[in-house]
């Protein structure tokens, strides 16, 4: 577990924070001062592969909602929220449909199930990310042999700029990512395009969505369709593509604490 946020370990809410991929579960660094402005106890973990945490060989994107789970028992958390930027949107969703504790959702540049129906799932994808996710449909080892192609990751303008500012922290995560997390990554990548043994009816938690209109990453048909298919408010940021919108993230934080009164 990665803890940050309100020093206060009884402040008002909990907020469990799913990173992208490839990530780290450090809560983000730009957030931090308006967690402790709101009351906000910002929580992260290394999912299975990265980091802390051992691998957990086939794992489907449901799995991680006993992981926070546990550690919301373990802290005796009775309630908490969840958000989730990129990769960390999907398992954002899946603790909001397994544990009633969760009272909010944020999912920032966040997939859709691959099974998604009327969805054509790679229009809009660029190059790079369709490589490797059907590279990941084929199996373990060809998406293994993909990361030697390399990643061209097409960020636009606005995204760059917002790398170029305090969410250069971002930078700072991928920095810190290490060859022993790939594991990790790749098996992200394959949960994605898995069935994610996640009941996305179940989802009862008020959820927002923010999601970039020229993001070639997660195109927004993938927000587009989570939204309507959970009955979710989504703020489209036109001109951002897939990094932009975490600019957004501290709005989002004051929607959420908005939801969840003391």
């Amino acid at each position: 577990m990665r803890d940050a946020g309100s020093r206060d370990s009884d402040a008002p809410l909990a907020v469990f924070w799913h990173h992208g991929t490839p990530g780290l579960g450090l809560p983000p660094r730009p957030l931090l001062a308006l967690a402790d402005e709101l009351g906000l106890r910002l929580i992260g973990h290394d999912r299975p592969g990265y980091g802390l945490s051992d691998r957990l060989g086939g794992r489907h994107i449901g799995h991680v909602a006993a992981d926070v789970a546990d550690i919301a028992d373990a802290l005796g958390i009775t309630r908490y929220a969840v958000m989730g930027y990129s990769g960390g949107g999907p398992h954002a969703l899946a603790c909001a449909a397994a544990d009633p504790r969760v009272v909010a959702v944020i999912v920032g540049s966040g997939l859709a199930p691959r099974d998604a129906d009327g969805l054509d799932w790679y229009d809009g994808m660029i190059a790079s990310g369709r490589h490797v996710l059907t590279a990941a449909e084929r199996g373990e080892q060809e998406r293994r042999s993909a990361e030697e192609d390399g990643y061209d990751p097409e960020f636009n303008e606005r995204d760059l700029a917002a790398l170029d500012g305090e969410w250069g922290w971002l930078g700072d995560i991928a920095g810190a990512f290490t060859p022993d997390d790939l594991d990790g990554a790749i098996d992200d990548d394959l949960a994605y395009v898995r069935d994610w043994d996640v009941d996305l009816d179940a989802i009862a938690a008020p959820t927002l969505l923010i999601h970039g209109t020229a993001d070639g990453i997660v195109p927004l048909g993938h927000g587009r369709w989570v939204a309507e298919r959970i009955g979710a408010e989504i703020w489209e940021r036109e001109g951002d593509g897939h990094v932009a919108p975490v600019q957004a993230l501290p709005d989002a934080l004051r929607w959420l604490r908005d939801q969840v009164p003391d």
